[in-house]
């Protein structure tokens, strides 16, 4: 069987898929996801004989944009979806609005009705024509980069386009609209540079840093004391990670890390000064009342990660560097993080600087339930700490939203070699079983994936993907029989708990190893089961589920939630702090 790269060379005109997919193969691309359908099926048809890039096939076209994202997350490199036109096109939507608020380079490649059919009253069509709802104006709010394919030989042009719009900052996902007909029509290919098409890693390149803020910027860290860097996920996008260690040496400087950033910084250096916001440690604010400036890197500061933090930042000097403007006020230098890194150490004294002291990421002390449980569950904190003893420390964490991320974000330590992924951008439920499938197949590395079950219950069935491509994860579902975090709100905030998110109990593991006989499912009543369970997890070449019983009613070390307790006051009080709102 020849490569697609091989038919491209020795064919005078070609497919227009044979030719996009030799194309995404040259540009690194190595895995296609997605669900099919009648009006992307030559896509897939050409991915399956080019051979160079891997098809995989999703059961839900969200988790197929998950899958990419989780793709694109750990690898730095561009992921790709495809989908069918009509409800697969449509359900495409959260997840790229996910990618498009997190900055992850997503190409979306739709399926559409054949050109002659469009206002004829084709069945899916979204041309905009005889009153359908044009598919443009529903994907360009969610796109760095949108449009329609409308005869052949304009690919070769709206692809680069499309591919580079995704990779430029602010990154994120870029679409095209692809009509059954022109997928099949015949295409001259075009002459091609030695060089690949864009599409690796980072290939652009940076913009020119600002001299003048570089030395503004330089300035205020040399005439600062004390100094606190929060350091965000750009770090992770920028690959710029050594670069923000040799600065905190520099500046003597402690280090915290925004929620979805835990492993931009070694969570057991001395420096770390745990994580910022909601989900965060009190810590922070405590060195954040201390520092002369706050350092904010490859991060805007949103409002997951300035929670409870906004009167220090207030009173605190703030310096950004990284390509988009902060959420707060301060002092910014924009431009290529890694390069914005090194120019401004460089214009500082070389010699490490010891940190001032400081308590560490102390987990915020949080009350048990308020009332007994029906059955045995095991507390967050042990679950967690379980999940701590068996990770390896190359592997890959993807958290859920919820009490479980909630947990998992305060108590967890980055694994040292591996991503640590939340999807804070859209929250939404579910994200995280798409992408560790998409990262684990990406690396081929062990990926644990912790949810809780009202996660499970919306994308869980995902781990039939995940065994069907036998993709070495790892499933960790906190069930507590209920969509707890909503529970709590309903009790804290609405007088009372209803009954609707309180679930009736579910094995999950009973029926995922009735459901799919030949994977590794366990049902752990304690932590020691669990940590049993995840060691053997790790042993293996393929996926494996654990669900732990939990408990409801647990609080989590959750901002808003403490106001409602008596358990965590700062040194001015519970007042002074004030209630969080989140969602």
């Amino acid at each position: 069987m020849t490569t697609a790269t091989s038919e491209l060379r020795e064919a005078e005109t070609v497919r227009l898929v044979d030719y996009l997919a030799g194309e995404l193969a040259r540009a690194g691309v190595t895995h296609l996801f997605g669900v099919g359908g009648a009006n992307i099926e030559d896509l897939y048809d050409a991915v399956h004989r080019g051979g160079a890039v891997r098809g995989v096939v999703a059961k839900h076209e969200f988790s197929a944009v998950t899958m990419a994202d989780g793709y694109a997350r750990v690898t730095r490199r561009l992921g790709v979806v495809a989908a069918t036109s009509g409800g697969g096109a449509m359900n495409l939507v959260p997840g790229l609005a996910e990618a498009y608020a997190s900055r992850v380079p997503v190409l979306a490649l739709v399926g559409q009705p054949p050109t002659g059919q469009e206002g004829h009253g084709a069945f899916q069509d979204s041309s905009g024509k005889a009153g359908s709802f044009d598919a443009r104006e529903v994907f360009a709010p969610v796109s760095r980069f949108c449009a329609r394919v409308d005869d052949a030989d304009s690919l070769t042009e709206l692809l680069p386009l499309a591919v580079a719009a995704a990779q430029a900052d602010p990154r994120g996902p870029a679409v095209l609209l692809l009509p059954k007909d022109v997928q099949q029509a015949r295409i001259q290919v075009p002459a091609r540079d030695v060089a690949p098409a864009p599409g690796g890693p980072a290939t652009a390149s940076a913009a020119r840093l600002d001299t003048v803020a570089v030395s503004a910027v330089s300035d205020a860290l040399r005439g600062a004391g004390r100094v606190l860097v929060i350091a965000g996920e750009g770090v992770a996008v920028d690959d710029a990670r050594e670069e923000l260690a040799e600065l905190a040496q520099c500046l003597g400087a402690w280090v915290a890390v925004t929620p979805d950033a835990k492993d931009v910084f070694d969570n057991h250096d001395p420096r770390f000064a745990g994580v910022a916001g909601v989900m965060g440690h009190a810590n922070v604010e405590d060195c954040l009342r201390r520092a002369d400036l706050c350092l904010l890197a490859g991060t805007r500061l949103p409002l997951l990660a300035r929670g409870g933090l906004d009167r220090a930042l207030a009173a605190t000097d703030v310096v950004c560097l990284g390509p988009e403007p902060p959420f707060v006020a301060g002092l910014s230098l924009g431009g290529n993080l890694r390069d914005a890194l090194r120019a401004v150490t460089v214009r500082l004294p070389s010699r490490p600087q010891p940190c001032p002291p400081h308590t560490g990421p102390l987990p915020t002390p949080m009350p048990g339930p308020h009332f007994r449980a029906r059955e045995r569950t095991v507390p967050h904190a042990q679950a967690v700490a379980a999940v701590e003893a068996a990770l390896p420390q190359d592997a890959h964490v993807f958290v859920d939203a919820g009490n479980t991320g909630a947990s998992a974000v305060h108590l967890l330590p980055a694994p040292r070699h591996g991503r640590f992924v939340v999807a804070v951008g859209m929250g939404g439920m579910g994200y995280t079983f798409g992408a560790g499938i998409g990262a684990a197949l990406a690396t081929g590395r062990r990926t644990y994936v912790l949810a809780g079950d009202g996660a499970f219950f919306m994308h869980g069935m995902e781990v039939h993907t995940a065994v069907e491509y036998g993709a070495p994860v790892t499933f960790v579902i906190f069930n507590n029989n209920a969509h707890a975090m909503c529970a709590l709100r309903e009790e804290f905030l609405q007088g009372g708990v209803r009954s609707d998110d309180l679930f009736t109990r579910t094995d999950l593991a009973a029926g995922v190893a009735a459901a799919f006989p030949s994977l590794e499912a366990t049902g752990a009543v304690d932590a020691a089961q669990l940590r049993t369970a995840l060691l053997r997890s790790n042993a293996g070449d393929g996926p494996a589920f654990v669900a732990v019983a939990c408990d409801p009613r647990e609080i989590p070390p959750f901002l808003p939630f403490q106001s409602f307790t008596e358990v965590t006051k700062s040194k001015e009080g519970s007042d002074e702090r004030g209630v969080v709102h989140v969602g």
